[in-house]
């Protein structure tokens, strides 16, 4: 062990980003066909010309609710076309319109010579600017229509397709007001919306299902108004914040919303390197993650939940914001405290078949629309879960050895006993030890791993496997998490509580590494079935056994081969099944796609068992991929297909992934700590990095980095075939003792060294 002090940067350039090389191939960009701004729980998913077809999952949503379900704006009763749109922020889209050829009174007005731009922001409510300038070089007068229309559909109903009406609707016209109200309502559950006409005094009126706007321009002359939805549920009124501002005011910051991303932004870990490249999809990646949070289910200024992703997923859920919260341990410590705290709320106490609910179980999915309120569904919450109610016994371990703060481990101390007494009872069904998952609500999931599609575990010969049945990667999990809880019980004291959930530990692996081992194929099975029969797919779980540390350094090193084999190997990534399974679709959403938070917890895993080489790969492929996608940003998934070549891209998931989506965000942050080999140990004020940087990341400085009470700036260099670095800067919080401390295992040969076990 060596203890480093900080020192100051040399003459090496880590800020500026490398020149194009000529004859480099072009850069394709793929994306959404459409527009998704957000704030909080509150969102509108357009297409590219910022309408809402209502053929489509598009609309306003807000509390699983989509308020608005149709949007459609004409000028002289034609279709506007669309020049350009984008988003301008998470919250914020401006689109650029012009008109087709169209009759007037006076005349034709030619096409292309009315300009429109709308610009929308949200926040609990929407806010739309409208703009319009008169290039025809003549007074013209027209007419500008706008057509809404609102289905108030559950989001579980607009997601499977199937709408039904079940409450009363009526729509009112307010003409002194200028609003138009729609509102439902199904016995006690209500909702409605509004559309409120202001910033101007241009006559509006309202017929034929449309408001519509009399205008009259001079050449060359600009108009101005503004709308506002207000979207009401039960006897609360989501109202847009900003209200209406002049052109001048719109290019200010607005200032609640972009104060609290501005301090998310300052508080994240900066880092720098030449590859511009990396440092786009890592700056994306974070300000995704700020776009995520739920600020109504904040615990403090310092703890805070994620939305999973945007636009279905926008709720509390259990798995997706523990993962999260791992993934986010180098940037924020918040989501975990705040995961922490919130799960800890709903934690089971009693059983509940429709919910899937036993004592100690960690929640699933928190529903707030009127299925859920009617009980229709069991997500209130739903607790079909399998790795759930683990994967907090990690985050509460893991957000300890970055914080240091014992008082976290006292105050979940009740709450993780509950979590370990429901994986011995509830989650081991047979009493064989390991993990098994059954579901007994009548509208229950069939598969409650992290891949919950209902047709994602199938055998060997693509056939559908029954339940109950018990995945690789939850016997890794357990392992895992009982390592951890044994060092949890020992700073608490309790000896023999710690020393017991060793032994259980140790006696899992050796039965996990006999039982689940394919000496055949040289990999661990996708899991068990009903009758203890191996389930032989090869499937992307097994990855995780290395992540969880379950496997032995041979099984291992076998493990990552048999996944980087062409099967499973798709040049973007590892696909979630072998291509020679008669199940595979590359478009499937568990059966052959590739998901990045499934690789960046596989190379994880692969860098753990000391191959470097192999977890570079990995993430190579996956940052690729995010280079190709729109605004660097990876989506929740994308197509397993085969890449052909350097100017090939990814296909996206057909039915639409959601982006942003915090497991993907956070695996930009797991990748970047893998290769740094970072480790904490903020409890004995210590450090470990163990970095291990490809040829294509040969420079980089992180800055910031924050370990219990403190703060380094850390510049990693590759030199040869070596990995280096240096501590740049060291700050602490006062009365802290780690001013003079880290500690650092420093392996120099890049992609030989083994790394230490987290």
């Amino acid at each position: 062990m060596n203890f480093f002090v900080a020192g100051k940067m040399g003459a090496k350039n880590v800020l500026t980003p490398k020149k194009k090389e000529k004859g480099m191939p072009i850069e394709i960009q793929v994306g959404p066909p459409g527009i998704t701004i957000s704030q909080g729980r509150t969102f509108m998913v357009t297409d590219q010309r910022g309408e809402i077809d209502p053929q489509t999952d598009a609309g306003v949503y807000a509390i699983d609710t989509r308020f608005v379900s149709s949007y459609r704006l004409f000028i002289n009763r034609e279709p506007l076309v669309l020049v350009n749109s984008s988003q301008l922020s998470f919250y914020a889209a401006r689109w650029y319109l012009t008109n087709p050829k169209i009759s007037t009174e006076s005349g034709d007005v030619e096409a292309n010579t009315i300009d429109l731009t709308i610009e929308r922001t949200v926040e609990e409510g929407i806010h739309e600017d409208f703009d319009i300038a008169n290039y025809t070089g003549q007074q013209i007068s027209l007419v500008l229509e706008l057509a809404l229309r609102s289905d108030f559909a559950d989001i579980f109903e607009v997601r499977a397709k199937r709408l039904l009406r079940r409450g009363s609707m009526q729509t009112r016209w307010d003409e002194r007001g200028r609003s138009l109200r729609t509102s439902y309502t199904h016995q006690d559950f209500h909702r409605a919306v509004t559309y409120q006409v202001s910033g101007t005094h241009v006559p509006v009126g309202f017929a034929n299902g449309r408001i519509f706007f009399e205008i009259t321009l001079e050449p060359g002359q600009e108009w101005h108004t503004c709308g506002e939805l207000l979207l009401e549920h039960g006897q609360h009124i989501k109202k847009p914040a900003y209200g209406h501002r002049t052109p001048e005011q719109r290019e200010e910051p607005l200032s609640e919303m972009d104060k609290l991303q501005a301090r998310w932004l300052e508080s994240c870990p900066q880092l720098l390197t030449p590859n511009d490249h990396v440092y786009r999809i890592y700056r994306q990646a974070i300000e995704d993650m700020g776009a995520l949070r739920i600020y109504d289910l904040d615990v403090s200024a310092h703890a805070w939940v994620p939305a999973a992703g945007v636009p279905w997923f926008v709720t509390l859920f259990g798995r997706d914001s523990l993962i999260v919260s791992l993934q986010n341990m180098s940037v924020s410590t918040g989501f975990a405290r705040g995961a922490l705290k919130r799960l800890a709320q709903y934690q089971a106490t009693e059983r509940d078949d429709y919910r899937d609910a036993q004592p100690g179980k960690i929640l699933h999915e928190m529903r707030s629309g009127e299925l859920a309120h009617f009980r229709a569904i069991p997500h209130t919450p739903y607790y079909g879960t399998a790795d759930a109610t683990i994967l907090y016994l990690l985050v509460l371990s893991e957000t300890y050895r970055w914080t240091g703060d014992i008082t976290l481990l006292r105050q979940y101390r009740r709450v993780a006993q509950g979590c370990l007494d429901w994986i011995d009872h509830y989650g081991d069904l047979d009493g064989d030890g390991f993990q098994e998952y059954q579901t007994y609500s009548p509208l229950g999931y069939e598969n409650v791993n992290w891949k919950d599609s209902g047709d994602s575990v199938v055998y060997a010969d693509g056939s559908q496997v029954k339940q109950p049945k018990g995945t690789c990667e939850l016997q890794g999990y357990v392992y895992d998490a009982k390592v951890r809880m044994a060092e949890i019980f020992q700073v608490l004291g309790d000896q023999g509580r710690a020393q017991a959930l060793l032994q259980q530990a140790e006696t899992l692996k050796r039965n996990f590494q006999q039982v689940y081992w394919m000496e055949q194929e040289g990999c661990f099975a996708y899991g068990q079935d009903s009758h203890k029969q191996l389930i032989t797919s090869i499937a992307s779980n097994a990855g995780h056994c290395l992540w969880s540390g379950i496997a032995d350094q041979d099984q291992a090193q076998r493990t990552a081969r048999r996944l980087l084999q062409d099967d499973m190997w798709s040049g973007w990534g590892i696909r979630t099944l072998s291509s020679k399974n008669p199940a595979y679709n590359p478009y499937s959403y568990h059966l052959g796609s590739v998901w990045p938070h499934d690789n960046g917890i596989i190379a994880a895993g692969f860098k753990r068992s000391g191959l470097a080489d192999e977890a570079n790969q990995v993430i190579r492929a996956i940052f690729d991929a995010a280079r190709r996608f729109e605004a660097y940003r990876l989506p929740e998934i994308f197509a397993g297909l085969k890449r052909k070549g350097k100017a090939d891209f990814p296909a996206l998931y057909p039915p639409g992934a959601n982006i942003p989506q915090a497991w993907a965000s956070g695996c930009v942050f797991q990748m970047l700590q893998t290769i740094l080999g970072l480790r904490a140990d903020a409890p004995h004020q210590r450090l470990y990095v163990h970095p291990t940087l490809p040829e294509w990341l040969s420079d980089l400085r992180l800055q910031h980095l924050r370990v219990g009470l403190c703060t380094f700036t850390l510049h990693f260099w590759r030199q040869g075939n070596r990995s280096r670095w240096e501590v740049l800067e060291r700050t602490a919080d006062q009365g802290t003792a780690q001013q003079d401390l880290i500690q650092a295992i420093d392996e120099r040969e890049s992609g030989s060294a083994h790394s230490q076990d987290s």
